[in-house]
């Protein structure tokens, strides 16, 4: 695999210290190509995700900036949350952004059966307010199920260094039950957390849904990022 320099996708941290484990977007073995990375100081969890997240959005740029000169043509960031801000990322910094796994949402409804619905999970049900679901794009009345209360919440959220991975995959299995259970019409799994990706098999083989997140969203958006194989 081609090393860092030869990066094209520039991936926009939070400022984090809790593991990022094999799937996670912050893990560069979770990658097929090579990714640039660069944190955004400050920028926590906690602040992103249950704070204001106005405060920060120069901080992005500026970081992003620094990405675009070494030679990244595209960029993403490492917290569902951000679709917020992404219509500001992408004017400022001039290159296609995908800021959110949520973005998928709408053309994964549309290869839905009729009367099939996306369904999310998400780090934090209670701080994802409609705001953030219309600047992703994603379809109203779209059902929702958070962490919140889970170790792996707490983790996340709390930028702790410690992660226990059992009980963190037990949790995302039984809250992806507890949304199929409750909303029977779901079809497909949205993860809004880039931090859940590790979990996707589980939360698949339990559900017998398609399980979507931030991994499958980047291998598209960064194949946009490359020269056609055809044509």
């Amino acid at each position: 695999m081609a090393n860092e320099t030869d990066a094209r996708l520039g991936i926009l941290m939070l400022d984090t210290r809790f593991p990022r484990i094999l799937g996670d977007v912050g893990h560069a073995g979770s990658w097929d190509f090579p990714v640039r990375y660069a944190v955004v100081p400050g920028a926590t969890p906690e602040a992103i995700v249950c704070d204001d997240i106005d405060p920060f959005v120069q901080a992005f740029i500026a970081v992003g900036r620094d990405l675009i000169a070494e030679g990244c043509t595209g960029i993403a960031t490492t917290c569902g949350f951000l679709a917020l801000i992404r219509p500001r990322l992408a004017e400022a910094l001039g290159v296609p952004v995908a800021a959110s796994a949520l973005e998928q949402a709408g053309q994964i409804a549309a290869c839905l059966p009729p009367g099939q619905r996306v369904g999310i999970l998400t780090i934090s049900a209670a701080t994802l307010s409609p705001a953030h679901l219309r600047a992703a794009g994603v379809p109203e009345g779209s059902p929702v199920v958070g962490m919140e209360g889970s170790g792996l919440a707490r983790t996340i959220l709390g930028n702790l260094p410690d992660l226990d991975v059992a009980q963190a995959r037990a949790e995302m299995v039984q809250a992806a039950q507890q949304l199929v259970e409750t909303h029977a019409d779901v079809g497909a799994i949205l993860l809004e957390c880039t931090n859940m990706v590790p979990y996707a098999p589980d939360i698949a083989a339990a559900t017998g849904r398609p399980v979507h997140s931030i991994h499958n969203y980047l291998n598209w958006f960064h194949s946009g990022l490359l020269p056609p194989r055809f044509g």
